[in-house]
């Protein structure tokens, strides 16, 4: 009976609601769309519901609070020591996860850290303190970033068993070749990139993967890459095996034979004493720079006819390394660079559709009617720091190169310009010679002319012979610093836009000086020992405001003089006539007798243009007083 009645009273209604009481668990009118904001750990960021960002909090506990749902997680750079299994086994929906540059160690990263992210594709711990790799990594990964650790070794199911695994990146760690397990990439048959640069491998590691396409493996102590190491990469594209030991002995004629895809083959700073045999046909970029090569043999270059790019710099080719022919092989040869070899002539019989001929800082004292007759469309042609003279350039020497916009002669002992320039030249450079004279009959057709180097001379105004300039129609920046002019040359090209006269004896720029620049944007006038010219008053240099001799677009002037310090401001010509009309008030006075030492300041005129910052929206808005002293 009282059973009955209990029952009776629990399905009798309850007492209405007062009409000013709500229900707290019921959204209020005009909510209900809303929904409950997203849970984020503290002072990190979640852009998205399936994204947390944690970056650069100085975290030391892994953060709690992170939503199940997170596909994506970062939390690099931070001081995190250890990763919590009991934390990560909650995020079983990560996609991709980033501990790059902590503190995380080996001991602070559990065998079993990572088994319960089954669908992790990105893994980035590079920049920590692991002293052996995760013995157990997910078979969902796509890419693992483990480098510039301490790792000396890595286990079987490291990278094994990872059928989507691309790309592996373990460069700046401390493995040898025991640290590597035989099978450590077996059943992962789809890595494409693998970095082992800058590790202690001894030789090449044996059963890569063969679907390998690019293999860094430079700085290293590889002194032997084993009979048929290389043999099931015929999907490799790129290989970079610079910077380590490797001599003749080290490499047969079957190492690089098979490698039918190859495009890129770095050799460079090893030790190796001739060009390397076997060199697949698909090859277009061969880089042999800093070895001992003696001499280059055309039988070895015959398998790679489709070279491109030839880099032989700094070896020991000596007179007679480069035999005549030896590079007939490569008809496609685009680029070669010799530098540094010791060559006391331009090699003859290079390929005919050569386009680039690098070989400065050898010994090449002549030029011949002849000598580069072979390459007639050579667009660039490197000779600087050598030993010529200009009696001994044949006036014939340039008159196949029809095509050739780049010539650097900087660096040799020329006292005359050379004759039968092409007239296809864009950029000349014959710095740091010994020029004494300018002839307008060097420089006649030169009407495509651009750029024109002659600083480091020993040139004067009366040295330049009238009409010399007028040749040169299209010339846009001239270099004429650290010569012996006294005053500015006249006549100048009115296409010039850069003008360098710095480190000259020029005393005194008059308002005429520039009458025939109209375009000129930068002008460069700093004297030998360091110091500035007074501006203003006689001898100095200003423009009065609606001058027609003033260049319309210039915006910075320097004027030197062996009387004022280095401390001077610079005048930057501003596009108000008040500004102009400072100038001809004097900035700082006329030049006095003596320095009397880098302390003493120089007299400074009305403030506004002395002060005005180089910020002008057009000209040389960013130039700055480092650029002006180069």
């Amino acid at each position: 009976m009282r059973l009955s009645l209990l029952l009776l009273l629990l399905l009798l209604p309850g007492p209405p609601t007062a009409p000013c009481m709500e229900d707290a668990a019921f959204p209020h009118l005009g909510e209900s769309s809303q929904p409950p904001p997203r849970a984020c750990p503290p002072r990190c960021s979640c852009p998205r519901a399936d994204t947390v960002d944690c970056d650069g909090l100085d975290l030391r506990v892994f953060p709690d609070n992170i939503t199940r749902a997170a596909q994506h997680l970062s939390l690099q750079n931070n001081q995190l020591q250890e990763l919590p299994y009991n934390e990560l086994s909650r995020l079983s929906g990560l996609r991709t996860l980033n501990l790059h540059n902590n503190l995380i160690s080996s001991e602070g990263l559990p065998d079993e850290a990572f088994e319960s992210l089954t669908q992790l594709q990105h893994i980035y711990v590079a920049h920590n303190k692991l002293s052996v790799a995760p013995q157990f990594l997910p078979r969902s990964l796509r890419v693992v970033d483990l480098a510039a650790n301490q790792m000396t070794e890595i286990f079987p199911l490291t990278f094994g068993e990872k059928p989507a695994l691309r790309s592996v990146y373990l460069h700046n760690n401390q493995l040898s070749n025991a640290g590597l397990p035989p099978d450590a990439f077996h059943g992962s048959e789809a890595v494409t990139t693998l970095s082992l640069s800058n590790n202690q491998l001894s030789y090449l590691p044996p059963s890569l993967p063969p679907s390998l396409e690019r293999l860094h493996l430079q700085n290293n102590l590889i002194s032997k890459v084993p009979r048929g190491a290389l043999s099931r990469q015929t999907h490799l594209r790129e290989l970079y095996l610079q910077h380590n030991q490797l001599t003749d002995s080290g490499l047969d004629a079957t190492t690089f034979s098979k490698l039918h895809r190859l495009e890129y083959l770095d050799l460079s700073h090893n030790h190796l004493a001739a060009v390397p045999a076997g060199l697949p046909h698909t090859l277009a970029v061969l880089h042999l720079g800093r070895n001992r090569i003696r001499q280059v043999e055309a039988a070895r270059l015959h398998g790679a006819r489709g070279l491109r790019y030839l880099l032989l710099q700094h070896n020991q080719l000596g007179a007679a390394g480069l035999p005549t022919g030896a590079l007939r092989p490569l008809r496609g040869l685009h680029t070669l660079h010799i530098y540094g070899n010791g060559l006391e002539r331009v090699p003859l019989a290079l390929p005919r559709r050569l386009r680039s001929l690098v070989l400065p800082h050898n010994r090449v004292a002549m030029l011949g009617a002849r000598d580069l007759t072979s390459t007639p469309g050579l667009a660039e042609l490197n000779l600087a720091h050598n030993r010529l003279v200009s009696a001994r350039v044949h006036h014939r020497a340039f008159r196949r190169l029809r095509a050739l916009r780049s010539l650097d002669l900087a660096g040799n002992q020329l006292t005359q310009l050379p004759t039968g320039l092409p007239t296809s030249l864009h950029t000349l450079r014959l710095q740091r010679n010994q020029l004494r004279a300018l002839e307008p009959e060097p420089l006649a057709g030169l009407d495509q002319l651009q750029e024109l180097s002659l600083a480091h001379n020993r040139l004067r105004v009366g040295d330049i012979g009238p009409g010399t300039w007028h040749e040169l129609q299209a010339l846009q920046v001239l270099d004429l610093s650290h010569n012996e002019l006294s005053f500015v040359p006249p006549d100048l090209p009115e296409t010039l836009e850069e003008l360098r006269l710095q480190s000259n004896r020029i005393s005194h720029v008059g308002p005429e000086a520039f009458l025939s620049t109209p375009n000129l944007r930068a002008l460069f006038l700093r004297c030998p020992e360091g110091g500035w010219m007074g501006l203003g008053g006689k001898g100095g240099l200003w423009w009065a405001a609606g001058d027609p001799s003033k260049p319309s677009g210039l915006r910075v002037v320097v004027a030197p003089s062996p009387c004022l310090c280095p401390h001077a401001h610079l005048l930057v010509q501003g596009q108000q006539a008040s500004h102009d009309q400072h100038c001809t008030r004097g900035l700082l006075g006329p030049p006095t007798p003596a320095c009397g030492g880098h302390n003493r300041k120089p007299r400074a005129g009305p403030g506004p243009a002395a002060t005005h910052s180089s910020t002008s929206a057009s000209g040389l808005g960013s130039l700055s007083l480092r650029d002006l002293e180069e």
